[in-house]
């Protein structure tokens, strides 16, 4: 099967190109927005090929995964035909919830797909068929030694969106261990938040070095009020972390009991970081449920095998 995709998140694509298709990622002079390209920063297998807008039209194309509402219009203009459409929607709805609608509700011929149970509940999508294929991650192993008494934040642009990623929990999470918080656009967060250097630490790493840093830190800390799941806590998971995290959204599902400590008070949240911190034995015995756990929901296997279901129902 041929799979055309634009490469708009890099770990959800990561896991998706593992599958057993060849998956047509457009490419631009530019890379911009709408030809990214192949991935730099990840490492994604040789069936996944670029392909020049221009060139579309004459590629078979079996089905179509979109992701941004302006996609199918590119469809129309660049393939002029429109095969199975799915559209995946990685996000929780932002707006007027839970009355939100979906960009794809009660277009003909699509099929929605959820990334978490909880955004298919939030979202109306009108008549529009919906399903949910969970996430996938590919297993970067049971790397953690926690080998240092930190706390890890894995957040983008914090600064910028503020209270929806939690950025204004920090000092409260920096108070119970020091914070090294992972990134794009944590520079200079320290100052920001108005605590000492030696309290909070940015990093911006490849997605490389990220996974063995993270599993440096004692405990993984999950401080997002709004989101969809994020991966970077499937992620700490799967590497064997502990991990501290709002009991919003998704994250109940994804946090059973004994992988870690999810809650909406703070001082519970806080507490727990600073029993993790210091008890390094209670924190690889946690880890070690958090990564049980994280494999058998959001293996790659399970997710693969999903999205083959699905796909097979779309195109036949």
């Amino acid at each position: 099967m041929r799979i055309l995709l634009w490469h708009v998140h890099g770990s959800w694509t990561t896991a998706f190109v593992q599958g057993p298709h060849t998956y047509v990622v457009p490419v631009t002079p530019d890379r911009g927005p709408d030809g990214l390209g192949r991935a730099r920063t990840f490492d994604w297998p040789d069936t996944v090929v670029e392909v020049p807008p221009e060139r579309l039209a004459d590629q078979d194309v079996d089905v179509v995964v979109l992701q941004r509402p302006h996609e199918i219009g590119l469809v129309d203009h660049w393939l002029r035909r429109r095969p199975p459409l799915v559209y995946l929607e990685h996000n929780a709805p932002h707006g007027d919830v839970p009355d939100t609608r979906h960009p794809a509700a009660d277009i003909p011929g699509v099929t929605l797909v959820h990334v978490t149970h909880f955004n298919r509940l939030m979202w109306d999508a009108g008549s529009t068929p919906t399903t949910v294929v969970e996430h996938g991650i590919v297993d970067p192993g049971p790397l953690w030694t926690g080998e240092l008494p930190h706390a890890a934040v894995v957040v983008n642009e914090p600064v910028r969106r503020g209270r929806t990623t939690g950025t204004d929990l920090l000092p409260e999470f920096a108070a119970a261990a020091p914070l090294d918080v992972f990134g794009m656009g944590t520079e200079g967060l320290a100052g920001r938040l108005g605590l000492p250097a030696d309290r909070c630490r940015s990093h911006e790493l490849t997605q490389a070095r990220l996974h063995a840093e993270l599993a440096r830190r004692r405990v993984y800390v999950h401080p997002v009020r709004w989101t969809s799941l994020g991966l970077s806590l499937l992620e700490a998971m799967h590497l064997g972390m502990p991990v501290v995290a709002l009991a919003t959204t998704e994250v109940t599902e994804a946090v059973p009991p004994g992988a870690g400590v999810v809650s909406n008070r703070i001082d519970l949240l806080t507490d727990a970081v600073r029993e993790f911190v210091a008890d390094p034995l209670a924190a690889r015995r946690t880890g070690e449920l958090a990564r049980a756990a994280a494999l058998a929901r959001y293996g790659l296997p399970r997710f693969l095998d999903d999205w083959e279901r699905l796909l097979k129902e779309v195109t036949r």
